[in-house]
């Protein structure tokens, strides 16, 4: 399946860099979660059936604004977590993995009286949602796993070169500065999301045969950090798991063209919760 479009664009994230993205000043709900050590950041816009966006390594849940108006306007009720030690959200000392976040996320998720929602993930957020879906099968209706890999050897050699990089750490540390209750510790956040990141998931084949829920696999056709190969593994070992490729697009496809992230979205999200309400008015960002 193939998802393209030719509608708003911020290719090269000049637009990102220079302006970020941000979430409406007046979510319906917003607090704190006191969990294992660490306060996490959350908010809610909207009712009827949930859906959680996960963002990605070293940015905040504003990453994901451009995702908001339509879910809104399908009907959903939208959550936004910041992962612990990103944006708002505090944390100890412990190392940093991917399992901790997500028992970080139910416990969100048990703080708005969740039972079960699903899940979009982007690139860490998505490695996040898998492991819900892998040890709470429960409580996730469907996992929409974009750019993310479940083992190491899924990583590409990245090109530090690519401007496109250079421009998104840059906004995410001046977001930082601004979000974070330690607002100078930026590198000493960064060096130790890296060392989870180089090391972390390490799930194998019969780890991922596992999982129970729906899951799309989806892959930006220029992904910057997965390969083409391991997206097509995952697809193949989990089972019932569907491969989506977002064609001309890279890993920052949800911020450079958000009609193709989102159609590919809203289209897996309606499979999954089918009984979502009728459509809403839309948020003014």
């Amino acid at each position: 399946m193939e998802f393209c479009d030719d509608e708003f664009s911020d290719d090269d994230l000049t637009n990102f860099e220079a302006h970020g993205a941000t979430l409406p000043a007046n979510p319906d709900t917003q607090g704190y979660v006191e969990h294992k050590g660490a306060q996490i950041w959350y908010a809610t816009y909207g009712s009827g059936s949930p859906v959680i966006l996960l963002h990605g390594g070293f940015g905040h849940s504003g990453n994901w604004s451009y995702q908001l108006p339509d879910l809104f306007t399908a009907g959903h009720r939208v959550i936004f977590i910041d992962s612990r030690g990103h944006g708002r959200s505090t944390r100890d000392d412990r190392p940093y993995s991917y399992e901790l976040m997500a028992s970080d996320v139910l416990a969100v998720m048990d703080t708005l009286h969740l039972e079960r929602a699903a899940l979009v993930g982007w690139s860490d957020g998505a490695c996040i949602a898998l492991i819900l879906a892998d040890q709470a099968p429960f409580r996730v209706a469907g996992a929409f796993f974009f750019g993310c890999n479940m083992d190491p050897s899924g990583l590409k050699q990245i090109n530090e070169r690519n401007p496109l990089l250079h421009r998104c750490l840059g906004r995410h540390a001046m977001d930082y500065a601004q979000l974070s209750p330690t607002p100078d510790q930026f590198n000493e956040f960064a060096h130790a999301v890296r060392i989870m990141m180089n090391t972390q998931p390490n799930y194998t084949s019969q780890d991922l045969a596992r999982v129970s829920v729906p899951v799309a696999i989806v892959q930006a056709e220029h992904d910057e950090f997965i390969k083409d190969e391991h997206a097509e593994y995952l697809a193949r070992t989990i089972p019932n798991a569907k491969l989506i490729i977002l064609k001309g697009v890279s890993h920052f496809v949800p911020l450079q063209r958000p009609h193709i992230f989102n159609a590919a979205m809203l289209a897996f999200i309606t499979e999954v919760l089918p009984d979502r309400p009728s459509m809403r008015g839309a948020v003014t960002l």
